[in-house]
């Protein structure tokens, strides 16, 4: 299963030319995608307009929408975030470390735009998709 990041989804909403644009492109109909709920907030919230609210909510419903954050979860984030730390690299944001855990946890490819998640591909093992 494909997890695909706000990074990717707010820059296809808003239409911009991105190599994990065009990647996420090619995969909508040809695999499985997942949308994590804390990512459907934060695409969401992004919208000014109702109807391209209601127009992303159906797009980003269609696909299986999967609880994110739990007691385990957290505590495992909570361990990579000071594990990376250690070594020295910084996740800037919490939730990125959070999105990074929960794809670990359950094996699914993350999709990404964002450079928190660079860490832990290279020192944890988070699996990414490749921009073709």
């Amino acid at each position: 299963m494909i997890f695909v990041d706000s990074s990717v989804w707010i820059d296809y909403f808003n239409g911009r030319d991105t190599a994990p644009v065009s990647t996420l492109d090619r995969m909508l109909g040809n695999e499985p995608l997942l949308v994590g709920d804390i990512v459907l907030a934060e695409v969401l919230q992004g919208f000014r307009r109702d109807k391209d609210f209601r127009v992303a909510r159906s797009l980003l419903t269609s696909f299986p929408v999967a609880r994110v954050l739990n007691e385990h979860v957290a505590i495992q984030s909570a361990r990579n975030f000071r594990a990376l730390r250690k070594k020295g690299l910084t996740v800037r944001k919490t939730v990125d470390s959070i999105i990074a855990t929960f794809c670990m946890i359950n094996d699914h490819v993350l999709l990404h735009d964002d450079r928190d998640f660079d860490a832990f591909e290279a020192a944890l093992g988070l699996t990414t998709a490749r921009y073709l």
